[in-house]
Formats: structure tokens, sequence, C-alpha cells
């Protein structure tokens, strides 16, 4: 069974998922779940989850899985697409779930699907994120990528 990184991640004291009041239920390779009660902190002015919220769950949980894939293998991963479908309108106090799952993972690139339900298992918002891997030694924007699952280099 693959290692769980949940407690890890709720564990950092600072970033968006933080922010955000989500917490990580499940973290592997293979699968990442998480959830969170909507809060004013998620809302649009209508009174709905900002689409945004949506759009952001579904990179973090496809990011975290990506990484947790990518990091044995002396990689890191960076978002490149996110597409997010809103499929119902929720409020404050709706408790949501949201899982992610590898679509493909290829050398140099990873695909993950993941969808938002609500406490009655009604889809509350699907996407797809493609993320490029990158080798240790790879340069983004001139900087080296680091993460929380990814430690500093010594030296």
């Amino acid at each position: 069974m693959a290692e769980d990184f949940s407690k890890r991640l709720n564990a950092m004291p600072e970033g968006w998922l933080q922010a955000m009041r989500i917490t990580i239920t499940h973290a592997t390779a293979d699968e990442v779940r998480a959830e969170l009660t909507v809060g004013p902190e998620h809302l649009q002015g209508y009174g709905i989850v900002h689409g945004g919220v949506h759009c952001g769950l579904i990179e973090s949980l496809a990011s975290i899985g990506a990484a947790l894939y990518a990091l044995p293998k002396n990689q890191s991963v960076v978002g490149l697409e996110n597409n997010t479908s809103f499929i119902r309108a929720v409020r404050a106090g709706a408790r949501l779930h949201a899982t992610a799952t590898p679509v493909t993972r290829g050398r140099k690139t990873q695909v993950w699907s993941a969808k938002v339900v609500d406490a009655d298992e009604r889809i509350v918002a699907t996407g797809r994120v493609r993320l490029l891997c990158l080798e240790n030694d790879e340069a983004l924007a001139g900087e080296q990528v680091r993460g929380a699952l990814h430690p500093p280099r010594e030296g």
C-alpha cells in the first residue's frame, strides 16, 4: 500500500490550502482526496462558491498527486493547463469532497482528472489538469522548483 502524505500536507503552516481551510484526507501518487466546509471566504458576490475555489482545489489535488508520483523519479511538477467545469452552485455551510486520480503519467507530462461533490454525492465541479514534469536540475522562470514535498538541496 502506498504511503499516505495527508498528515504531512495538512501540517504545512501556510499556503493556499490552509488559507481556504481545505483538509487533505488522503494523498498518494494514485489518488488524492480532500474536503472543506464552504465558508464566507469561498463565496463570490452572489453568495455561491467562487469558481476559482473549485479550480484551485482541483489543481491542488492534481498537483499533489503528480508530485508524489514524480518525486521518486527526481522530478518536480508544474501545472500547464486547468480545465474546470462548474456543474452545481453551492452556498455557505455546504460540505464538499474532492477526488483526483491520474489519467496518464508520461515521462514529461501527467494528466489528472478530478471531481468535487456535495454531501449528497451530487457533482459540483469537474476538472482536468495537465502538468509538466521537470528534472531536478531544470529551471523554471530562472529559479529551481522547490516545494513542501521537495526539500531544498544541501550544499
